[in-house]
């Protein structure tokens, strides 16, 4: 009986297998953390510099100016990722609090010296023309401080009252000191990131439920305190409804979508960058990703931020180190929170609020702190099961790959 020779084909269970297999590796949070972290990085430079080169050259006869800038802001936030992917968690414990008073303080700051800028007093001039806004550290510092607090505490979470004592006063206060300086947005991704952390820590359903309306109240009162803000809810449903004024933004954004269609213009060959669309290389630089680069590009963005939050939810559920599990948890809230927030304000699927798309909008404070955070994420995937033995594997291959080349060369 003859028998064949042809090989067997892959079943849709062994490619599964094969798929689960690779996700299931030590080193698979650490990679997709630097990988979807650069990508998304280098994506950001690119639209920026597509985004803003127009502006740029009528405001500073420079197409590269806001570019420049931000790949300024990306190498100082990237030396600042790199030493964060390497600090002992035992130095970031001891950093906890002088980062959280220096946030603070800056933030006290602006009340006295701050500039507005759009309506918001969230800025403290600097040499050189740069500004700092102090609420993007601000995120930062919550993150850390709780990551400390809760991995202190690990023993006494099980009672509400170690849960919410002092995490939920002093986020709060740094919220509401980022509320009075009308920068609604961040204040509501510390929010974010305050019921994310009650609920990870292990806070009960009912007391979350109650804070979670609590804060709803607080926004609601604070947006009906601010006509701008009522007029903002009230058009993003209808933006036709004032076309040249709270729903100017809204409606450029869509038609740029609309003229992107599947594969997009082509990079660069936005039409609403050319002063149509406000803060096109800012907020609003994925309605020009989705008009240069079509629905694809935009589907990408969204796969992009899919994997990075994967990637550290993965890390939050598998280490056994405390801090690692509430830090990284944090950071993906923060990150996740804060694209939902834009993603659907360009969409128009939320009120128009000042919030930048981390890694890829314009903006130096952002940037940074967006990308020591990816660093933190990255020290945090360091901590997963036989990360750190495979780290040290492929660092020895590697030496005995240079050795061997060395020995052959000489």
């Amino acid at each position: 009986m003859a028998t064949s020779t042809e090989p067997a084909r892959p079943t849709r269970h062994g490619f599964l297998a094969g798929v689960r297999s690779a996700f299931d590796r030590p080193l698979t949070s650490y990679q997709l953390v630097l990988g979807v972290g650069t990508i998304l990085l280098c994506l950001g430079l690119v639209m920026v510099l597509s985004a803003s080169s127009v502006l740029a050259l009528r405001q500073h006869d420079n197409a590269f100016y806001y570019f420049e800038r931000q790949l300024l802001f990306a190498v100082v936030g990237g030396v600042g990722a790199v030493v964060a992917a390497k600090l002992p968690f035992r130095t970031l414990h001891w950093l906890t609090y002088p980062v959280l008073i220096g946030s603070v303080a800056l933030i006290v700051a602006t009340y006295v010296i701050g500039v507005e800028i759009r309506g918001n007093r969230n800025w403290l001039p600097l040499a050189g023309g740069f500004m700092l806004q102090p609420s993007e550290f601000a995120k930062l510092a919550v993150v850390l401080w709780v990551a400390h607090l809760y991995s202190r505490k690990q023993k006494l979470l099980g009672r509400t009252s170690h849960v919410l004592v002092p995490m939920l006063p002093v986020t709060a206060g740094v919220a509401l000191l980022v509320v009075g300086q009308n920068d609604l947005g961040t204040a509501l991704v510390l929010f974010a990131v305050m019921l994310g952390m009650l609920w990870v820590a292990g806070l009960k359903s009912r007391p979350l439920m109650a804070i979670l309306l609590t804060l709803g109240a607080v926004l609601v009162f604070f947006v009906a305190a601010a006509p701008h803000r009522v007029a903002r809810l009230l058009t993003f449903m209808d933006p036709m409804s004032a076309p040249d004024t709270d729903g100017y933004q809204s409606i450029h954004s869509r038609m740029a979508f609309a003229s992107g269609q599947f594969w997009g213009v082509g990079l660069g060959g936005s039409r609403q960058k050319w002063g149509t669309l406000p803060e096109a290389h800012n907020d609003f630089i994925l309605a020009i990703i989705g008009e240069e680069l079509g629905l694809f590009g935009a589907c990408v963005v969204l796969v992009l931020f899919g994997l990075l939050a994967y990637a550290g939810i993965r890390i939050a559920t598998r280490t056994r180190e405390p801090y690692a599990r509430y830090l990284a948890a944090g950071i993906t809230i923060w990150l996740l929170a804060q694209a939902l927030i834009n993603i659907g304000m360009v969409l128009g699927l939320l009120p128009v609020i000042g919030i930048p798309l981390p890694l890829i909008s314009s903006g130096g404070s952002s940037l940074m702190t967006t990308l020591v955070a990816v660093g933190l994420l990255v020290n945090c995937a360091k901590s997963e099961p036989g990360a750190k033995r495979a780290l040290e594997a492929r660092a020895a291959r590697r030496s005995g790959r240079g050795l061997i080349g060395i020995g052959r060369r000489g």
